[in-house]
């Protein structure tokens, strides 16, 4: 604001630069959807390590595909991911909650249930004991909670609710094993459970989730749509679609494409493996031209399956869902060259991978790549890597301008980017000051990704442009509060095909 003067003096004001720098986003945070024997039910939860899943989650699971993506995804350079736990009820029912009920003898006073459905909590114990700090109060107890080598002691506890040590409240505050609440009929607050050992019980899995849990309720946000509440993601993976039939497989993955869609990310397909036969050259084309409606330009698939050795089994070869190997491959690539350049190549080694369920040959791998399959092969001295970068638009005869992954990929980081970073415009004045502003820091974010290698061109002008000013917004545009912000940019394409010419000279050699 101008300064008002009123004395004789010297007047100090700050003025701003203008400056709002735009930070570039993530973009290599994956997030897996898939059926796990412990953790929360349709509900988002973040890990930074795969020794975190395995606390929160369980770890592997013989029958649990989205477990062997998640490792593979961490071995492979993935550093963030989001997982939905989903489940289908089983023939025993489930997925049930293991639960004891603790009572005083004559009336219940407190229900105990494990965190999280699953037969994980059968195997949690919970003791009651009276060795209080004052011994001569009869509604002080000890609670402590039993997993293993996992135990929780909450000390001097009561039933009252207006205490600071009521038991409900302690257990649900301080426990990841359990939570506490009241039975139907609420107990005195002068109650407390008996002395002794009481396990929980009940607890159960359910079975692999089919297409219904997986695509879940936009409403109710489960399933894939438990990812609404993730603030941001860029690769989804959904291991489990390979367990489908091929119609429930298409439905899901039409689902998961249109939430990546509206999302801003990337979805790397699972394609049902009916008795592993889709590791098969012929069964790949043949499931690929029935289902073309799948194709999309943020949606990418591989051929074939990867192979690991399974430590559930004596290390036998487990072929497992490429989701999880190749988002852990495009995390790697963007950390180490950024997301410009295609996760493919002689140094897209796949880690953790011993095999592949087939050995392309490069005739095969030139029929599948103008098909938009991206091909993993083996190499002598390499070993097994990434050997094709399009997306599922990328097919020869489409002709699509997102072709390529790495400028798919780009674009996508470039929109969430420049969302969030020009946030600070709305209800600014809408004039030539904002829109200066708006050139300025806008110019300055895509000039960095310049000087990083992002774009073609030797020099800015041939790399990007940013437009806004008269023509882009016109008078009426600024009547209806519309600002229009034009940015353009020359993506880096990956060089799919190196041709070498070579010919004989003829001719002597003059000395």
């Amino acid at each position: 604001m101008p300064v008002a003067p009123t004395y004789p003096g010297v007047y100090v004001q700050e003025l701003s630069s203008g400056v709002r720098t735009i930070a570039g986003v993530a973009t290599s945070i994956a997030a897996f959807v898939g059926f796990f024997k412990k953790g929360p039910m349709n509900d988002a939860i973040r890990v930074l390590s795969f020794g975190e899943f395995e606390r929160n989650f369980g770890g592997l699971d013989v029958e649990s595909e989205a477990s062997y993506a998640i490792q593979q995804f961490f071995l492979n350079g993935g550093t963030e991911a989001w997982i939905v736990r989903t489940a289908a009820t089983g023939g025993d029912g489930g997925p049930d909650t293991a639960s004891v009920t603790l009572d005083d003898g004559s009336s219940d006073v407190i229900v105990i249930d494990a965190s999280s459905a699953g037969s994980w909590g059968n195997a949690i114990s919970v003791t009651v004991d009276y060795d209080t700090k004052d011994t001569t109060d009869t509604t002080l107890f000890n609670l402590t909670v039993t997993d293993g080598s996992t135990v929780e002691i909450f000390r001097n506890l009561n039933m009252d609710p207006n205490s600071s040590a009521y038991a409900v409240d302690a257990v649900n505050d301080g426990s990841v094993l359990v939570d506490a609440d009241l039975p139907a009929v609420p107990p005195a607050i002068t109650a407390r459970p008996s002395v002794g050992d009481s396990p929980l019980t009940g607890g159960l899995n359910g079975v692999v989730p089919t297409a219904t849990e997986l695509t879940g309720d936009e409403d109710d946000k489960t399933g894939i749509y438990a990812l609404l509440d993730v603030d941001l993601f860029n690769i989804l993976c959904i291991p489990d679609t390979m367990l489908l039939d091929d119609l429930e497989a298409a439905s899901v993955a039409a689902a998961a494409t249109k939430l990546c869609d509206d999302e801003r990310a990337f979805y790397i397909m699972d394609i049902p493996q009916q008795d592993g036969d889709r590791d098969s050259f012929t069964e790949v084309q043949s499931w690929l031209s029935a289902n073309s409606t799948l194709r999309d330009k943020n949606v990418a698939m591989y051929f074939p399956r990867p192979q690991i050795a399974d430590s559930l089994k004596d290390y036998r070869l487990r072929p497992v869902a490429v989701s999880g190997t190749m988002a852990g491959l495009y995390a790697r690539t963007d950390s180490t060259r950024g997301v410009w350049k295609a996760p493919a190549g002689t140094e897209a080694v796949l880690r953790g991978v011993q095999k592949l369920s087939y050995r392309l040959t490069d005739g095969e791998n030139g029929v599948l790549n103008p098909l938009a399959v991206n091909c993993l092969r083996t190499f002598p001295v390499y070993g097994n890597v990434a050997w094709g970068a399009r997306t599922m638009d990328g097919a020869d005869q489409i002709g699509s301008e997102w072709k390529y992954l790495p400028v798919r990929r780009l674009a996508l980081y470039l929109e969430e980017s420049l969302f969030r970073g020009t946030q600070w415009v709305v209800f600014e004045p809408n004039d030539e000051p904002l829109w200066a502003q708006i050139r300025l820091n806008i110019g300055a974010f895509l000039h960095t990704l310049f000087r990083q290698g992002a774009f073609q061109g030797s020099k800015p002008s041939d790399a990007y442009f940013v437009k806004c000013d008269r023509e882009t917004t016109t008078q009426t545009d600024i009547n209806n509060g519309i600002v229009n912000i034009i940015v353009g940019f020359a993506p880096l394409k990956p060089a799919e095909f190196v041709i070498i010419s070579i010919q004989q000279m003829a001719g002597q050699i003059d000395t």
